[in-house]
């Protein structure tokens, strides 16, 4: 698993462009990434640990390296994208590629920002998405359909058992549901993982309120609690934002930004309340290696086992992997060195079955 890439889509003129120019501005430089083409619709940011920086102290090393999180830009989204309006198919290609999305609804009056739809209500702009994504989602099912009835018509049970999961989904999709609202079991998600169906992506809302109102828009503002009401029914996520208020902190140092934020009555930024809610969507947690040379932070989904983690570094590791020598965070920190930490019992040798926890730090023992 590569940097972790979350879609981010809406309709023309709720924020999303303001958002994600807020993102790149406030982005990793691109550099730090090898192999990495990025193109101007994907924006690449640090995820906000600030266990790495204490590591950095502790170790003096000479290079710190966060975890990092790609945003994409889909951009063309409007009513009839799945017939190809806008730039239709090309974006719902787009979504298909990202591990989760993140649908941007505007939540902000504003005279002097006309809504494409005439007037602002978050439930129908996130109903014309989600129709859209039903109906390209419809289009694939329908075709892997007429391919599976011949097939099950030559005998092929698995042919046969994969379309009673289709057709179960079709009548979902028939009245404008998700894949997601879909009770599915482990199994039968396995039998249609190939075909990337866009409303089975986790997905999380991000309401966007004006400036003025970000420290109390989750309380006070009526179209927030429309979206949070909705979200409960698809079991989504909602992060209020101010895309306006994330532009002012991208152009900020750290210090400055802090400063901002607390005038502004916020404990973290936007952008940080995005990343934390799409590793929660995911399912991700985070373990540290520390030393001299490199402090850094690794994402692997929560339940990875040690070699699995020792893979995420290199695969030889998790090749010639024999053990994993570990020491919980706080432990360590409370400890003040490896050394005093292993003096006190608390740095653990684990084998192959040992399942890694969030927060640890990790030396991994191979032989290759």
């Amino acid at each position: 698993m590569s940097n972790l890439e979350v879609g981010i889509v809406g309709l023309p003129n709720v924020g999303k462009s303001t958002l994600f120019n807020a993102i790149t501005k406030a982005g990793a430089e691109a550099a730090n990434y090898p192999f990495c083409t990025i193109e101007p619709n994907v924006g690449i940011v640090d995820v906000p640990d600030e266990r790495l920086q204490v590591l950095h102290e502790m170790y003096d090393s000479k290079k710190t390296t966060p975890a990092a999180f790609r945003f994409v830009d889909i951009a063309g989204l409007v009513k009839g994208a799945s017939k190809g309006e806008g730039l239709g198919n090309k974006f719902l290609e787009h979504i298909r590629q990202v591990d989760a999305v993140a649908q941007v609804v505007r939540c902000f009056d504003d005279g002097n920002i006309t809504h494409v739809e005439g007037s602002i209500d978050p439930i129908r702009d996130i109903e014309i998405i989600n129709t859209e994504l039903c109906l390209a989602d419809m289009e694939v099912l329908e075709r892997r359909l007429l391919k599976l009835t011949k097939l099950a018509k030559s005998g092929a049970k698995e042919a046969k058992a994969e379309a009673e999961v289709l057709e179960k989904i079709k009548a979902a999709l028939d009245e404008g549901k998700t894949v997601r609202s879909v009770d599915l079991s482990d199994d039968e998600k396995d039998m249609i993982k190939e075909m990337n169906f866009l409303t089975l992506k986790p997905t999380l809302f991000v309401a966007n309120v004006s400036e003025d109102e970000v420290a109390t828009a989750d309380t006070d503002n009526p179209h927030v609690q429309r979206v949070k009401e909705y979200a409960k029914t698809e079991g989504a996520e909602v992060v209020t934002i101010s895309a306006r208020v994330e532009s002012e902190i991208a152009e900020l140092d750290d210090e400055e930004a802090k400063e901002f934020l607390a005038d502004m009555g916020l404990k973290e930024s936007g952008l940080q309340k995005l990343i934390k809610a799409a590793f929660d969507l995911l399912g991700l947690m985070t373990f540290l290696t520390a030393g001299p040379d490199e402090c850094r932070a690794w994402t692997i989904v929560k339940g990875t086992t040690a070699p699995k983690a020792a893979g995420k570094i290199h695969s030889d590791i998790e090749r010639g992997f024999i053990r994993a020598e570990i020491v919980n965070f706080d432990d360590l920190v409370a400890a003040g060195s490896t050394a005093a930490a292993r003096e006190k019992g608390q740095v653990r040798l684990e084998g192959k079955d040992y399942i890694m926890q969030d927060g640890d730090v990790t030396y991994f023992r191979f032989n290759v």
